[in-house]
């Protein structure tokens, strides 16, 4: 959220967690939930409990990935839980398979962040958007984790659509259709905001000089982050940093 912390008060907070989680389970093409820092389910809406091929939240709730998901996708699943709660990062944008013991495969785009109590992480909270493609060997979608991990492992540089192309082994036209269907952004606004999310971790997580964020984040100098930074988010990093800090 870009607006001000001061204008989110303590009694906004408190009332804001059991509103969410109602309006969650009016989500029916998006799975969402809540894990402890064991892993364990604590809090699902109903698609979850679709997804998951079970009838009742009691089915679900205080079980793990891998007592309700296909082994090999419950281990990828609950990789990226361990990293999210041991680094305190969040996880955007990870485009991934997702199946029930016995059910048919679909591809999610899945968002995830830590949660905070008493500066400890104790768990985190997860978004999964059904994308709408059901064979495990479409191209189109295996294509799409390829540039999503290639502009991970390269973002400390400059990022070409016609190189993110190459890697997805298909035409510029044809990466430009399926990233809009896919993340409803272009390939250029996908690497930016990829950078803007690197940026915002490090801006919470480190004292990193502004210039060096700006580098590693695969920005032109910190002129260039500043500007960008401010236009997407209503904040300079320098404020955004100071806000967080109070």
């Amino acid at each position: 959220m870009t607006g001000e912390p001061h204008l989110l008060t303590p009694e906004l907070r408190a009332a804001l967690a059991g509103a969410m989680l109602d309006l969650v389970d009016d989500l029916t093409s998006t799975m969402f939930c809540v894990k402890n820092d064991e892993g364990r389910y604590v809090a699902v809406n109903a698609t979850f409990v679709h997804r998951a091929g079970k009838r009742s939240r009691r089915e679900v709730l205080g079980r793990t990935a891998a007592q309700l998901f296909v082994p090999e996708l419950a281990e990828r699943y609950e990789t990226q839980d361990r990293a999210v709660v041991e680094s305190g990062r969040p996880l955007h944008h990870e485009l991934e398979l997702i199946s029930a013991r016995g059910g048919r495969p679909r591809w999610f785009l899945t968002n995830k962040v830590p949660l905070r109590h008493d500066g400890r992480v104790v768990g985190l909270a997860s978004l999964s958007q059904d994308v709408g493609a059901d064979a495990v060997d479409d191209p189109a979608m295996t294509s799409l984790t390829r540039i999503v991990d290639h502009i991970a492992a390269h973002i400390d540089r400059p990022i070409r659509v016609p190189e993110l192309a190459e890697v997805a082994g298909c035409s510029v036209d044809t990466l430009e259709r399926r990233v809009r269907r896919v993340f409803h952004r272009s390939p250029g606004q996908l690497v930016l905001t990829t950078r803007i999310d690197l940026a915002t971790a490090l801006l919470r997580e480190s004292d990193l000089p502004l210039a060096e964020i700006a580098d590693r984040c695969g920005f032109y100098d910190q002129a260039a982050f500043t500007r960008t930074f401010a236009r997407l988010t209503g904040r300079t990093p320098a404020q955004f940093r100071r806000a967080h800090l109070r």
